[in-house]
């Protein structure tokens, strides 16, 4: 068996299997359509997610005590749970799905009916719509989940955050099953006003991740789910595995609220500790998953956390946040799914958007067309503002 590093000394570690994964994203509801609309080297019209057919969730009346980013994260959720294989209830199963900002529409919208209809109209279903553990409380509902249902907001890290703490709880023998993931969904007016008067978004509305002309991320939103599951649990029940996840790390930079550490220092030790966690050199690693913003100092303080990590020569490099936006805390999940899906294709995506590398980045970033190779292991890589720092590692099934 594995031995896992964890804040509390070495453990024991149980495999991690992947056995399903969903998405609702821009490309549309479902990880095939995320995979499809990622080997074009155009970024869909649009970073919003369009309405989409939920009556399989349940009745017009459910659907509307639900906020936007709940319902985006239960259909992922479903899809994942459907794929799985599954069936609830599971008394040890856990429910993890973060969000960075949660049910922010139905706030701002019951701000409105306070201010126009008064304190007696405002809905009593506000609260558990708006607050962030909404979305995991109800993934745990729908499929009788009994294990540990908890919700990580670590901004931008958040959803990579989810699938290690997720791993961390089956590689422990807490829980025998897990669905983790991320939910965003806050393209609305004032989130947009706070992200494009601090400068963080793109005056141009074109998300570039690592290109010479970059200049701001642009919004997203969405969810992305995967069902993690104890290995030979999965195996017994004769489930078809798509990936493991084999390590993961979380550090903090310790510097600044929303400005990455120039040094990289804390990505550094985030992706270090997570190779070491999964008992791997960096020479290992065929691909890395970045976190790429597109943002001058993000995409720059990644660059050379990543050279400091790999040396002179890294593995292949993506990032589609040039596709899809930058979801926020749903990212990093639909990171996951997309690392899965590159485990799987033997493919990864290009980075929309982007035509030239910045040399002061100088990584081997996949721009133009979906690159073929032989890929085992991924490292995705996510970092928020508070100096959040999460890396997950995952590797290709051979056995």
């Amino acid at each position: 068996m594995r031995v896992a590093l964890t804040p509390s000394g070495p453990v024991t570690g149980r495999r991690v299997a992947v056995t399903g994964v969903g998405a609702v994203s821009c490309a549309g509801v479902g990880a095939a359509a995320l995979w499809d609309a990622l080997q074009s080297p155009t970024a869909p019209s649009s970073t919003r997610v369009a309405p989409f057919d939920a009556s399989a969730l349940g009745g017009p009346k459910e659907l509307r005590r639900l906020d936007p980013f709940s319902l985006y994260a239960l259909m992922a959720a479903d899809e994942a749970w459907r794929q799985s294989g599954l069936r609830g209830p599971v008394v040890d199963a856990a429910s993890i799905v973060t969000t960075g900002i949660g049910g922010l529409q139905t706030v701002l919208a019951q701000v409105e009916v306070l201010r126009e209809r008064g304190a007696s109209r405002v809905s009593p279903f506000m609260v558990p719509m708006m607050m962030p553990n909404a979305a995991t409380a109800a993934v745990s509902m729908r499929f009788g989940l009994g294990g540990p249902c908890e919700t990580v907001t670590t901004a931008c890290a958040a959803g990579t955050h989810a699938l290690g703490n997720a791993a961390r709880l089956i590689s422990t023998g807490r829980s025998t099953v897990a669905v983790a993931g991320g939910a965003e969904a806050v393209i609305v007016e004032i989130a947009e006003a706070g992200f494009r008067n601090m400068t963080a978004l793109s005056s141009t509305d074109f998300s570039r991740p690592f290109d010479v002309d970059r200049d701001g991320f642009v919004m997203g939103e969405g969810a992305g789910i995967l069902v993690l599951e104890e290995w030979e649990h999965a195996r017994e029940r004769g489930a078809t595995i798509l990936a493991e996840i084999i390590g993961a790390a979380s550090t903090a930079d310790a510097y600044h609220i929303t400005a990455p550490d120039p040094s990289g220092n804390g990505a550094v030790r985030c992706m270090e500790l997570a190779l070491e966690d999964a008992d791997i050199s960096a020479e290992q690693v065929s691909h890395i998953n970045a976190h790429g913003t597109s943002t001058p100092l993000n995409d720059l303080a990644e660059a050379i956390a990543v050279h400091r990590v790999f040396g002179d020569h890294p593995p292949v490099v993506t990032s589609i946040k040039g596709h899809l936006g930058h979801s926020l805390a749903a990212a990093g999940a639909l990171e996951g799914v997309a690392s899965v899906m590159t485990l799987l294709n033997q493919t990864v995506p290009p980075t929309a958007g982007t035509t030239h590398v910045d040399p002061a980045v100088d990584l081997d970033l996949v721009i133009g067309a979906p690159r073929r190779g032989d890929y085992d292991i991924i490292l995705s890589n996510s970092f928020g503002f508070g100096g959040h720092n999460g890396s997950v590692v995952l590797r290709r099934v051979l056995d």
